[in-house]
């Protein structure tokens, strides 16, 4: 059977701060500049996914698709968006909401529903310049 990998691209709006409150606030505000303001501020993310698995011979899917987005509607997308990261979203509670600890959470979050498939990478698109992916581990 043939391999092949598929990737779903969501979006979501979020606000955080990033602040380690295990640190001074001066070694914060070096650290993180203004993504440390006291206030927070928010992104417009792109979340996205890859799978790979076996081509099914009878509907020619890795996964589909909609079954993706279901998933990730219902464990990620329903918590994070619109909401405040630092405080609205249990299981990120005691990280710094920072893209890379993200990305690390989102696929602990859907790892579990990929039965049929095997998770490749989790990317988060912070800016159109800026991105983090995450292939587990």
């Amino acid at each position: 059977m043939p391999i092949a990998r598929v990737t779903r691209r969501v979006h979501f709006c979020a606000g955080h701060r990033l602040h380690n409150p295990d640190l001074p606030d001066d070694v914060n505000r070096d650290t993180y500049g203004l993504c440390n303001n006291p206030s927070g501020h928010g992104h417009n993310y792109d979340l996205e996914v890859t799978v790979e698995g076996e081509v099914d011979p009878v509907t020619g899917y890795v996964m589909d698709l909609k079954r993706l987005k279901a998933l990730l509607e219902s464990r990620v997308l329903g918590d994070v968006d619109h909401a405040n990261l630092n405080v609205d979203v249990d299981w990120l509670s005691g990280l710094v909401p920072t893209t890379e600890n993200l990305a690390v959470a989102i696929w602990g979050r859907i790892e579990s529903g990929m039965s049929d498939v095997r998770l490749v990478s989790v990317r988060i698109w912070e800016t159109e310049r800026n991105s983090v992916e995450y292939r587990g581990g």
